[in-house]
């Protein structure tokens, strides 16, 4: 007598329409399943910026108040400086840093200009025409023939990209890059309990400090609570859910999950009140200037004089 052979039901290797397990063509991730996945990476994400900050770096080494006030300083200095030449040795500056600090270059560009093109490039997209900002024509792409109006502002005679719109754009896109690779050097090499005690030195009000400290720890519990309501979804269907099952759950989950975090939120609070908090942000740390951090406050001041007098010497 033949023994017959276990096997799953036909109906649950059958997807929805168009999804078909094994078949040619695969059916798009659905909105749950995005959602783990965005959420997935932001914890990863998060996990390995608390990593790089744990490593043995030039930057890691610094005391957070030093190290504050030295890229607060460089900001200032980008923020001012009017030639792209010096903003390049700028962001040299920076990519060596991040180098001595352990962190891989490719990552430190990639989280760098991720968003850089996108929007300073919507931004300073009009300059480079001469019909925004006037300047020498390095190429004509429309001739109008005679000078064209638009209303009481005139167009010129011809649409073109100029040599000043060129250079402004440049100057921005890379004062733009230099602050924020200074601002993300500060972030990834510094535990965040630690940065946020360092803001109080610089006179911060608490009431901000409060703020931020309470918005990154509800961030990572929001994060956790919309992982596990997804997950539990995805682990007790049988089968592909619908776009529209997947548009009804997602605007069901929305109200659960505000109830849900508001209700701890105050459990957490309660909690860290009858631990002792009193709105200081707490850390382990203890902060000390030694020998290494003025030295890196003196390196930086010389960077900041030799960016600053390079500018003005360019003109």
């Amino acid at each position: 007598m033949a023994e017959s052979t276990p096997a799953v039901p036909e109906w649950m290797l059958q997807g929805s329409a168009g999804a078909g397990l094994g078949g040619a063509k695969q059916r798009r991730a659905s909105v749950v399943q995005r959602t783990i996945q965005g959420l997935s990476r932001a914890l990863r994400r998060s996990v390995f910026s608390e990593q790089i900050a744990a490593r043995d770096g030039l930057l890691q080494g610094i005391d957070p108040r030093a190290k504050t006030a030295g890229m607060l300083g460089l900001l200032i200095v980008a923020a001012f400086v009017r030639h792209w030449y010096v903003l390049l040795a700028l962001y040299s500056v920076t990519l060596a840093m991040a180098g001595l600090s352990r962190i891989s270059l490719g990552y430190f560009i990639r989280r760098v200009w991720l968003f850089i093109p996108v929007f300073t490039g919507i931004i300073v997209l009009p300059s480079l025409f001469n019909v925004f900002r006037a300047g020498d024509p390095l190429w004509t792409i429309w001739d109008f023939g005679s000078e064209v109006h638009f209303g009481p502002w005139s167009l010129g005679s011809s649409l073109a990209i100029t040599k000043q719109g060129i250079e402004g754009a440049v100057v921005l896109v890379l004062r733009v890059a230099v602050s924020v690779s200074l601002a993300v050097l500060l972030a990834l090499t510094t535990r965040w309990a630690d940065l946020l005690k360092s803001l109080r030195v610089f006179f911060v009000p608490r009431i901000f400090i409060l703020i931020l400290s309470m918005t990154y720890r509800y961030i990572f519990l929001l994060i956790s609570l919309a992982s596990d309501m997804f997950t539990a979804r995805v682990s007790r269907m049988v089968r592909a859910s619908t776009p529209r099952e997947d548009r009804r759950f997602a605007a069901a989950s929305m109200g659960t999950l505000l109830g849900k975090s508001h209700t701890m939120s105050d459990e957490i609070y309660a909690a860290m009140v009858s631990r002792g908090y009193n709105g200081e942000p707490m850390s382990t740390h203890r902060f000390s200037m030694r020998g290494a951090d003025w030295a890196w406050l003196g390196a930086v001041a010389l960077v900041a004089m030799f960016a600053a007098g390079g500018d003005r010497l360019l003109g």
